[in-house]
């Protein structure tokens, strides 16, 4: 009995801080941009399969660099002859009459060997050049994964604007709901007493209805941008997620005229994409002219062999025997098939110089366009947000007015519908401006 009672604090205590710790798992992770990004970095199933990549390629620039260091390789064999072959040797020298041939069987029925081979190569212009090549491709596997994080961070930046702007505008239509709803049991009570007509009333609750209709889909529309955000965080689609920075901070600054982003080619990754494809194109270039070179290598054998009329070989005698060598290789003629090749990979060059100049030229054009877009958004906010001001100041009007009995509801319901279109309004001006900021810092090369 007392050991029962000593353990019930203990049992009592661990089911607490079970209690507490499943309540912290409920509580949702909040986060800021920049701690939503720097998630995103860590669990974006396309940046493990880019840095994937970039294993890759190291792995196989030691290939190409191992192809040229030395190579050693053992063998080993156990034959049985089925029918050894068989040689005609002259009769003459036999004592036979001449012109005759006696069949004579060479070799035992067992033999075996084993061996050690050992290779150098000493030139090679083909494998000179293919190792500078397999350190662009490295190049080329980070420039894809750092080009693959700047699209992460557009992404989940527009997701994470787009999750602000929804939680603002069911916050309003709440708030607008709230104030129809209170004006609706007013007039309610007022035609209760005679003061108000049963149109009033019927007008005002239709108001009603449309609000709650926009907070719904207000509602929807945020679970909905959550979801995107997640996505695009590479975070858990079930799991509940707050926001902790507010639209105000990236709204304002971007209200007021401001010297934009300059435009740095060279930090630009398209255009540094641009330029690593003209590199490689370069040296597969110097790759087939370098096939027109001589290779040199040399080598080493060793092998013992045995003979036996058993099948037991490994009594015998083993027969050593070695070589060490030299070879040298060129190709004579091959139909004009290397210079084909030379020629295919200059015309790649070519086309790859074209490429890096059309990467220059839309660049420019992209930022040049992105700079326009941009103050086209910050113009048409400021007019949407003073609108959507001048809106809510004759809507607040039209409420006291219409207390007051000086207007119908029908007047009412026009401004209302006027309010909303306004803020409706301002929330598409509110995203396009934060989508063309984020376009032209992805323009410059800033993002």
């Amino acid at each position: 009995m007392k050991r029962t009672t000593r353990k019930f604090p203990l049992l009592l205590g661990l089911i607490l801080l079970l209690s507490v710790f499943a309540r912290a798992q409920e509580q949702p992770q909040s986060f800021t941009l920049d701690q939503a990004i720097d998630f995103a970095m860590e669990h974006s199933y396309v940046l493990h399969n880019t840095n994937q990549d970039i294993s890759i390629a190291q792995k196989k620039v030691w290939e190409t660099i191992s192809t040229g260091l030395p190579q050693v390789s053992g063998s080993a064999n156990y034959n049985k002859f089925l029918n050894l072959p068989v040689s005609l040797i002259p009769g003459e020298f036999f004592g036979e009459d001449a012109g005759t041939y006696i069949p004579v069987k060479f070799g035992q029925d067992y033999n075996s060997d084993f061996g050690l081979n050992i290779s150098q190569q000493i030139f090679d212009g083909s494998w000179i050049v293919g190792v500078s090549s397999a350190t662009l491709y490295v190049n080329l596997a980070r420039q894809a994964h750092e080009k693959a994080e700047i699209d992460i961070r557009d992404a989940v930046s527009q997701a994470y604007y787009m999750v602000l702007i929804s939680e603002r505008y069911k916050q309003v239509m709440l708030d607008n709901l709230e104030n129809t709803q209170r004006l609706y049991e007013e007039t309610k009570v007022y035609f209760d007493n005679g003061f108000r007509e049963s149109q009033d009333v019927d007008q005002l609750k239709i108001l009603m209805r449309n609000a709650e209709n926009e907070v719904l889909r207000s509602e929807r529309e945020l679970s909905v941008s959550k979801i995107v955000l997640k996505y695009a965080m590479g975070y858990d689609l079930n799991t509940n997620i707050d926001l902790s920075d507010q639209l105000d901070r990236f709204v304002l600054p971007l209200t007021n005229e401001k010297t934009p982003v300059p435009l740095d080619l060279n930090r630009h990754i398209d255009y540094r994409l641009a330029m690593a494809n003209f590199q490689v194109s370069d040296k597969l270039l110097k790759l087939e002219k370098a096939a027109y070179l001589p290779s040199l290598s040399g080598f080493y054998n060793y092998s013992k062999t045995a003979y036996s009329n058993s099948a037991n070989v490994f009594r015998e005698d083993w027969f050593p025997s070695s070589l060490v060598g030299l070879q040298a290789k060129i190709q004579l003629f091959n139909s004009g098939q290397k210079r084909s090749k030379v020629q295919q990979a200059q015309l790649e060059r070519d086309k790859a110089a074209t490429d890096q100049k059309l990467a220059e030229v839309t660049l420019q054009k992209d930022y040049l366009t992105a700079s326009a877009d941009l103050q086209t958004a910050r113009e048409r906010f400021l007019n949407d947000r003073e609108t959507r001001d001048l809106a809510q100041s004759i809507l607040d009007k039209t409420h006291i007015k219409f207390n007051n009995g000086m207007i119908s509801s029908a007047e009412l319901s026009q401004q209302e519908t006027q309010y909303i279109n306004a803020f409706q309004a301002l929330v598409t001006s509110t995203l396009q401006l934060l989508q063309a900021d984020l376009k032209l810092k992805k323009a410059a090369g800033a993002l």
